[in-house]
C-alpha cells in the first residue's frame, strides 16, 4: 500500500511546488525607496519626491502610504496593479489632478485620503471604480465647486470631509449617490447659499458640520432635505436671527450647534418642526434676551454663555420656561451691575426687577449697562475704508462675498472688491445688464440676478468673468439672448434661465459656454426643440425644460448633447414621444415625459435610449393605450418607470424590465378581464408594490390587480397555467411522455 501513497504524495508537491518561487518573489520585491512589511502587506514610500506612483509594489499590497510626495496628477488606472487595496494615503502630495478613472480597479478599497492637497476640481468621473469606499478624505484643498454626480459612484461611503476648501455654493443633488453617509464635513468654507435640493439624495445622514461658513440665514429648506439628522453644526456663521419662517423642520434633530455666531433675535417657534431636539448650543452670540422655545418639547441643555443676557423683568420668562421644562443652562447675566456674573438659573423671578421696582438704581444701571451699536442685518462687516464697496452694498473682505440684494438699484453697481466670489444682486430694477457690466471680478464664480425686471443682456456684458461658474437669470422679463450675450463667461458650468419668456432655446448665444453642464429653462414659452438649438453646449449633461409649451421635438435637437444625463421635457405639449430624437444619446439616464397629453405609446418608443435609461416619468399623460412593444429595449438598466394617473384600462406585462426596483401603476382604472391576465402574471413574480387596482368588473372594484385572483380564474389558459405550476401534473406530464416514447419505440421494432 505505501508504494501507491508515496506516488500520490510525490505527484501533490509537483503540483504545488511551481506554486511557491512566484509568490515568494512577488512578495519580496519591494521598490528600492519604499519600506515593504510584507507580512502585513503594508507599503510606505513617504516623503521622497516621487513624481508618480512607483513601479513593482507588491501586488498583494493592502495598505499604501505615499504622503508628501510631488505626484501632481494622478493618471487613469494609477493603481490598477493593485486590486487588494483597502487603504491609500495621498496627503501632502501637491496633487492638482485626478484624471477621470484614477482609481478603477481599486473594488476593495476602504479609505482614500486626498487632504491637504491642491485639488480646485474633482472631475465627473474621478471616483469611478471606488464602491466599497467607506471613508473619503478631501479637507485643506483647493476646491471651489461641487457638479452633482461627482460621488454617485460611492454608495458605500459613510463618512466624507470636505472641510477647508473654497466652496461658496452648494447646487442641487451635490451628494447624489450617497445612499449610506452618515457624516458630511463642510465646515471651514465659503458656503453662504445652499439650493433647496443641495442635500438630497442622503438618507442615511447623520451629522452634518457647517461650521465655520458664511451662511448668511438659516438655510432650513435646504437642511430639511436631510431628514435623518440627529446632529447639525452651524456655529460660527454670520446669520443675525433665526425664525420658524426659515423653515427648518428635522423630526430627528437631538444636537444643534449655533455658537459663536452673530445672533441677535431667536423666535420663539425657530425650532418648533425639530421635536426631538435635546441640546441647543447657543454660546458666544449677541443674544440680550431669550424667549421660552415653544415645539422642542425634550430640549434638556441650553448654552447660553458668552452672551451679553440682560436680567432684567423681560427675562422672567425665560427664567420660569427653563424651570418648568427642566432645561439645564449654563446662562450668566452681564447686566444689571448688581446680577452681573450670576447663573440664571440660581436666581429668582423676583430678582429679575421691571422698570419702576427700584427707579432710582435701576436708572442708574441701565446706563451702566454694557451697551451694543445694533447694526441692521447686511451692514457692511468691514472698517470704512478697508476695501472697495458701492455705498449701497455689503462686501465681505473675509467671505469674499459683495450683496446688494433689494436695494431698490436702477443699475448695476460697479466697484466690488476684485477678489470678490458670489455677488447677489436680487430683487433690484435694471432692465438692461450693459457691456463689462463686472469689470475686475475675474475670481467671481457665482453671480446672482434674479428678480431684477432684465429685458436684455448686452453683448460683452459678461466681459472678464472668466471663472464664473453659476450665473441666475431666473425671474426676469428675459425672452432671448443675442449671439454674444453670453460671451466673456468661459467656464461657465450652470445656466438658470427658468420663469422668463423665452420662446425658444437661446442657442446662438449657447455657443460661448463650451463647459456648459446645466442649463435650466423651466417655465418659459418655448414652443418647439430644432436642429442646432444644442449645437454648442457638448458638455451638457442636465436638461431642464418643463412647463413650457413644446409641441415638437425635431430629429437632430438634442444629437449634438451626446454627454446628455437628464432630459425634463415634463408638462408640455407633446403628443408623441421623441422617439427619432432620443437618437444618439447613449448616457441619458432619466427621461422625464409626464404632464404632456400622450394618450398613446407607440412599439419601439424608447429604443433608441433602451440601453441606458434607468427612470421613465410618464405619469399624468393621459395615457389610454400602451402598444405590446411599447417598452422593447430597455433592459435591465431601468430602475423606476413611473405610469400613475393616466387612464390605463389595459398594460401588457413587461418581462424584459428585470431589474425594476420602483414601478408605480396606481391611479388608472384598470378592466381587469382576460385581457389583463399577461399583467396580473407579470405582477404575481414581481416583489413591488405598484398601487395598480380594479376598477371594473364591479365585483373587483378596488382589489389590487394582483391580488385579483377570482377575476382571472375563469379566463382561458389559467387553468393549464395553474396545472404547470402543480407537481401532480408534472409527474403526469412525465408518465405521458413516456408513454409516447415507449409507443413509438414498439412502432419502430416492428418487422
Amino acid at each position: 500500500m505505501e508504494g501507491p501513497q508515496s506516488v500520490s504524495l510525490v505527484l501533490l508537491l509537483s503540483l504545488l511546488l511551481p506554486l511557491g518561487p512566484p509568490w515568494h518573489t512577488a512578495a519580496q520585491r519591494c521598490p528600492q525607496i519604499c519600506v515593504c512589511d510584507n507580512s502585513r502587506r503594508h507599503v510606505a514610500c513617504r516623503h521622497q519626491n516621487l513624481t508618480e506612483v512607483p513601479h513593482a509594489i507588491p501586488e498583494m499590497t493592502q495598505r499604501l502610504d505615499l504622503q508628501g510626495n510631488m505626484l501632481k496628477v494622478i493618471p487613469p488606472a494609477a493603481f490598477q496593479d493593485l486590486p487588494y487595496l483597502t487603504h491609500l494615503d495621498l496627503q501632502h502630495c501637491q496633487v492638482e489632478l485626478v484624471a477621470e478613472g484614477a482609481f478603477r480597479g481599486l473594488g476593495r478599497l476602504l479609505f482614500l485620503n486626498l487632504a491637504s492637497n491642491r485639488l480646485s476640481v474633482l472631475p465627473q468621473e474621478a471616483l469611478d471604480g471606488l464602491g466599497s469606499l467607506r471613508r473619503l478624505e478631501l479637507e485643506k484643498n483647493m476646491l471651489e465647486e461641487l457638479r452633482p454626480g461627482t460621488f454617485g459612484a460611492l454608495g458605500a461611503l459613510s463618512t466624507l470631509n470636505l472641510a477647508h476648501n473654497a466652496l461658496v455654493y452648494l447646487p442641487a443633488m451635490a451628494f447624489q449617490g450617497l445612499m449610506r453617509t452618515r457624516w458630511l464635513q463642510l465646515a471651514h468654507n465659503a458656503l453662504s447659499v445652499l439650493a433647496p435640493e443641495a442635500l438630497a439624495g442622503l438618507p442615511a445622514l447623520r451629522r452634518l458640520s457647517l461650521h465655520h461658513n458664511e451662511l448668511q440665514a438659516l438655510p432650513g429648506p435646504a437642511l430639511s432635505q436631510a431628514g435623518s439628522l440627529a446632529r447639525l453644526e452651524l456655529g460660527h456663521n454670520p446669520f443675525t436671527y433665526a425664525g420658524e419662517e426659515d423653515g427648518l423642520a428635522l423630526p430627528g434633530l437631538r444636537e444643534l450647534m449655533l455658537d459663536h455666531g452673530a445672533l441677535q433675535a431667536l423666535d420663539p417657534r425657530a425650532f418648533a418642526h425639530c421635536p426631538r431636539l435635546h441640546t441647543l448650543d447657543l454660546r458666544g452670540n449677541q443674544l440680550d434676551t431669550l424667549p421660552p422655545l415653544q415645539g422642542p418639547g425634550q430640549l434638556r441643555r441650553l448654552w447660553l454663555q458668552g452672551n451679553p443676557l440682560w436680567c432684567g423683568c423681560q427675562a422672567r420668562p425665560l427664567l420660569e420656561w427653563l424651570a418648568r421644562a427642566r432645561v439645564r443652562s449654563d446662562a450668566a447675566c452681564r447686566g444689571p451691575l448688581r446680577l452681573r456674573g450670576e447663573a440664571l438659573d440660581a436666581l429668582r423671578p423676583s430678582d429679575l426687577r421691571c422698570p419702576g421696582d427700584t427707579a432710582e438704581e435701576d436708572e442708574g444701571e441701565e446706563l451702566a449697562a454694557p451697551g451694543r451699536p445694533r447694526s441692521p442685518p447686511g451692514a457692511p462687516d468691514r472698517e470704512d475704508g478697508a476695501q472697495p464697496c458701492p455705498r449701497p452694498c455689503v462686501c465681505g473682505s473675509e467671505s469674499r462675498h459683495s450683496g446688494c440684494e433689494g436695494r431698490g438699484l436702477q443699475a448695476v453697481p460697479r466697484g466690488f472688491p476684485n477678489d470678490t466670489q458670489l455677488l447677489d444682486l436680487r430683487h433690484n430694477h435694471f432692465p438692461v445688464v450693459p457691456r463689462e457690466a463686472f469689470p475686475g471680478l475675474g475670481h467671481l464664480v457665482s453671480l446672482h440676478l434674479q428678480h431684477c425686471g432684465i429685458t436684455g443682456l448686452e453683448a460683452g456684458a459678461l466681459a472678464g468673468l472668466g471663472s464664473l461658474l453659476y450665473l441666475y437669470l431666473s425671474d426676469n422679463q428675459l425672452s432671448g439672448l443675442s449671439a454674444a450675450a453670453l460671451g466673456g463667461a468661459p467656464s461657465l458650468g450652470y445656466l438658470y434661465l427658468e420663469r422668463n419668456h423665452f420662446l425658444q432655446v437661446p442657442g446662438a448665444a449657447l455657443r460661448a459656454l463650451p463647459g456648459l453642464f446645466s442649463l435650466h429653462l423651466q417655465d418659459n414659452a418655448v414652443g418647439r426643440l430644432a436642429p442646432g438649438d444644442l449645437a454648442g453646449v457638448q458638455a451638457l449633461r442636465w436638461l431642464y425644460l418643463s412647463g413650457n409649451r413644446i409641441t415638437q421635438v425635431s430629429p437632430g435637437a438634442l444629437g449634438s448633447a451626446r454627454e446628455l444625463e437628464k432630459l425634463h421635457l415634463d408638462r408640455n405639449q407633446l403628443r408623441e414621444v421623441p422617439t427619432e430624437a432620443l437618437e444618439g444619446l447613449p448616457a441619458l439616464l432619466e427621461l422625464q415625459l409626464s404632464g404632456n397629453p400622450l394618450r398613446a405609446l407607440q412599439d419601439g418608443a424608447f429604443q433608441p435610449v433602451g440601453q441606458s435609461l434607468q427612470h421613465l416619468f410618464l405619469n399624468s399623460s393621459g395615457l389610454e393605450q400602451v402598444a405590446p412593444g411599447a417598452f422593447s429595449g430597455l433592459g435591465p438598466r431601468l430602475r423606476s418607470l413611473h405610469l400613475q394617473k393616466n387612464q390605463l384600462q389595459a398594460l401588457p406585462s413587461l418581462p424584459g424590465l428585470s431589474q425594476l426596483e420602483l414601478v408605480d401603476l396606481s391611479g388608472n382604472p384598470f378592466l381587469c378581464d382576460c385581457q389583463l391576465l399577461p399583467l396580473h402574471r407579470w405582477l404575481t413574480g414581481l416583489n413591488l408594490h405598484v398601487g395598480a387596482t380594479c376598477a371594473a368588473p364591479p365585483s373587483a372594484f378596488g382589489q389590487r390587480v394582483k391580488a385579483a385572483t377570482a377575476v382571472f380564474e375563469a379566463c382561458p389558459g389559467w387553468a393549464a397555467r395553474k396545472a404547470k405550476r402543480t407537481p401532480g401534473a408534472r409527474r403526469a406530464r412525465m408518465k405521458g411522455r413516456r408513454r409516447g416514447a415507449d409507443k413509438v419505440g414498439k412502432q419502430r421494432d416492428r418487422p
